[in-house]
């Protein structure tokens, strides 16, 4: 199985788990929203790992800055 096909296939997962929580909870478009937040959650995270970024600490970094 190719890279983009696991990908997609995790987000369509984390996104079906998502709305199930949602119904669960009493609103499936409040699952959905979840769904929709961790999906780019993982999606940064997954991207971060693969670009040699994670753990990177910058000690000058303060954040953004005017």
């Amino acid at each position: 199985m190719s890279r983009r096909a696991r990908s997609i296939l995790i987000a369509v997962g984390l996104l079906a788990l998502a709305c199930l929580v949602g119904s669960v909870l009493g609103s499936p478009w409040l699952g959905l929203a979840l769904g929709v937040l961790i999906g780019i959650g993982v999606l940064i995270a997954g991207e971060s790992r693969r670009g040699g970024n994670q753990g990177i600490y910058d000690r000058d970094d303060d954040g953004a800055e005017l």
